[in-house]
């Protein structure tokens, strides 16, 4: 894969040396991530949306009520900002001023464009829905026009973005090695637990195999 032209607004300036630029990075982050902040500016004033998304090569499509100013915004052709980070775990450094997280983090930049023929509309709704839910599509009814109605959905093109990844034990001063307390990192785990069946399910209806998948799996 490529790596991302460094350029002003995607260069990372602070603690460089955890900067990547590579498209399989970045493209690992986003796939791993469930919700996408994407920020904006309308009229001077800056707004961030949380979204949820899906990833098709370079392009990001990102689903929302048709009628919101953000769906509106991204069908101007406006700027686009996005952001999606995991937290890995809590640093425990022997200074406040050391202490600090691990993480991945993506940011790009784009702009969007709505999504409006019909056959298109599916074909990336279903992208959305395999990045939450793979498989679960094939699983359940076709989509109803009146929903497609509803459902707005942008796609972003990534024209420039970086990753910033944080890994691995403290890296306190010299000096406080020497402090007795301790120091380490407690792990932060995103896991997705047991599904939980909904009280009106249908008698003898069992977990289907998209769900029963998911259980247990760690993003």
């Amino acid at each position: 894969m490529a790596d991302y032209e460094i350029e002003d607004r995607n260069r990372v300036r602070r603690l460089r040396e955890k900067a990547r630029y590579d498209e399989a990075t970045v493209h690992a982050v986003l796939d791993a991530g469930l919700v996408a902040h994407v920020g904006l500016v309308q009229d001077a004033q800056p707004f961030v949306i949380p979204m949820i998304y899906g990833r098709e090569e370079g392009t990001l499509y990102l689903h929302g009520a048709k009628k919101t100013r953000i769906m509106q915004l991204f069908g101007s052709g406006a700027p686009v900002c996005v952001n999606v980070t995991l937290l890995d775990g809590l640093v425990a450094a022997r200074s406040a001023f050391s202490s600090s997280m691990n993480y991945r983090s993506v940011t790009l930049f784009g702009r969007a464009t709505a999504i409006t023929e019909e056959s298109e509309q599916l074909r990336t709704l279903k992208i959305i829905s395999d990045h939450s839910f793979a498989g679960r599509w094939e699983e359940l009814r076709d989509p109803l026009d009146s929903e497609i109605r509803q459902t707005g959905i942008a796609a972003l093109e990534i024209e420039s973005a970086s990753a910033k990844i944080s890994e691995g034990p403290p890296d306190d001063e010299d000096f406080d090695y020497a402090t007795p307390v301790w120091a380490g990192v407690v792990p932060i785990v995103n896991q997705l637990g047991k599904a939980e069946d909904d009280p009106r399910l249908l008698p003898g209806v069992s977990l289907s195999p998209s769900i029963a998948a998911l259980e247990g799996t760690r993003r």
